[in-house]
């Protein structure tokens, strides 16, 4: 064993410390009784360095239009993080010593985060390890046991580059914002030596006692929210946004993705089942409401599955679903938009709204009854929205003569600002400007352009 251990250790391409320190432990394990307890733990120890891609890379891919078609390929929409991907592949094509970039992609749940680190992998030629951080507690997960202990364990970090078999893989740690931390330790605070581009040439794991450099390797984190992230850490990484798709992009993906992925696990070939995009944009709007793709998946696979059985029993169909169809096998429409009505009222006013799933309108309705010149709110309304409400009030009072509004009505008048839809929370900064104009709308009884928002 100590000679296949000594011919394996010859043909490593490690530094003269490690070459050192493997020789002396390999001698240390040449003393040692075959019988005796240490003895596993000093030959599991000895394989373990053995196993691991000491200065092992995996030659990078440089041709840039190639990286540009699989990325595309694999991913539509997400400009932005293929932009910088691009960016770091060209300049590791001029200057090719550059540490790697340290990038965490912040997106909703759905949007292909995970899935584009892959894709990131097959575009620079990289190998590709995945490490789920949700809900590590224990910091040895990421620095490894001393190996003193009985059953001691490389840490996680480790253990992904000898599972790559290189120095320079893609490593993508899934959910940074979901690591926990109790009594055992603080793993995030492990990870501060991981992602410091300045300190991870000699990363040191209890387990493996050497230094290890992990600059060479790409990290990649992915996380939901970056409200639960350590502020040292965040400071190490470049945050890209990966916001949530529009419905056209949606369509699109499920044509080129989604259908034909379905299509493939329900056994069913191209011309078995269609769907025309503006179907496809039915079960978007009215079956999913999300920022992701996920639940798009579900449904497009359930309406393959309708197909599918109406193939297996060999009943009549149609390979292209209708709208019909859609309604027939995933019951009636889960979620309705709200729909512009009208601008009839002076005092109805047409908002433009945020959500995490997309876009939508509000209305903001303003009305008057006599009275003393009380301002009531309802719409279950923020702070920040009813103080919005408060300031649009005041400047009408101080614009009075600008707005052509007779001061006397202000203290004759009781205001009332409703937004419907009441049991919705609803703030945010932004709604001043919509406010103001319900607000002159009602003192003026002007109504407001039609088909403005």
């Amino acid at each position: 064993e100590v000679d296949n251990l000594r011919a394996k250790g010859s043909k490593k391409k490690w530094s003269k410390e490690v070459a050192e320190h493997f020789n002396n432990e390999l001698n240390k394990l040449a003393r040692i009784n075959p019988a005796a307890a240490d003895y596993s733990v000093q030959i599991n120890y000895l394989e373990l360095l053995t196993e691991l891609p000491w200065n092992d890379f995996t030659k990078d891919n440089f041709d840039l239009k190639r990286a540009q078609k699989v990325l595309d390929k694999d991913h539509f929409g997400l400009e932005k993080v293929k932009q910088r991907i691009i960016e770091y592949l060209a300049v590791l094509k001029l200057k090719h010593n550059m540490k790697a970039p340290i990038l965490c992609l912040v997106g909703p749940p759905g949007v292909g985060k995970t899935s584009l680190g892959k894709s990131i992998a097959r575009a620079l030629g990289r190998k590709y390890v995945r490490m789920a951080l949700g809900g590590i507690r224990d910091e040895a997960e990421i620095r490894g046991h001393r190996k003193t202990y009985i059953g001691a364990m490389p840490g996680r970090i480790i253990q992904s580059i000898k599972k790559a078999g290189a120095s320079n893989p893609v490593f993508i740690l899934d959910e940074i914002d979901k690591v926990g931390n109790d009594f055992r330790g603080d793993p995030s605070s492990a990870l501060l030596e991981v992602l410091d581009p300045e300190q991870n040439n000699n990363f040191y794991d209890h387990y493996v006692e050497m230094d290890y450099d992990l600059s060479n390797v790409m990290f990649i984190a992915t996380a939901n929210t970056l409200s639960t992230i350590q502020p040292a850490l965040l400071d190490r990484m470049e945050i890209i946004e990966v916001n949530g798709y529009t419905i056209e992009e949606k369509v699109e993906i499920a044509r080129q993705h989604l259908l034909p992925k379905q299509r493939e696990a329900h056994g069913l070939k191209p011309k078995d089942v269609t769907i025309k995009n503006n179907v496809m944009e039915k079960v978007v709007e009215d079956y999913t409401r999300e920022s992701g793709v996920r639940n798009l998946e579900k449904k497009i696979g359930s309406l393959v599955r309708g197909i599918a059985k109406s193939i297996a029993m060999e009943e009549d169909y149609s390979s292209a679903i209708n709208k019909e169809d859609v309604e027939k096998i995933l019951g009636a429409p889960i979620y309705d938009k709200d729909s512009y009505e009208n601008n009839n009222v002076a005092g109805v006013v047409t908002g433009l709204a945020w959500t995490q799933v997309g876009g939508d309108i509000l209305f903001i309705e303003a009305s008057l009854s006599p009275g003393k010149g009380r301002l009531t709110v309802t719409g279950s309304l923020g702070d920040v929205m009813k103080e919005s409400i408060s300031i649009a009030l005041a400047y009408i009072r101080a614009h009075a003569v600008y707005f052509n509004i007779d001061i006397r009505l202000f203290d004759q008048w009781d205001v009332h600002v409703h937004v419907p839809a009441g049991a919705t929370p609803k703030d945010g900064p932004s709604a001043g400007i919509t406010m103001l104009t319900a607000l002159v709308s009602a003192f003026t009884q002007r109504k407001v352009k039609e088909h403005l928002a």
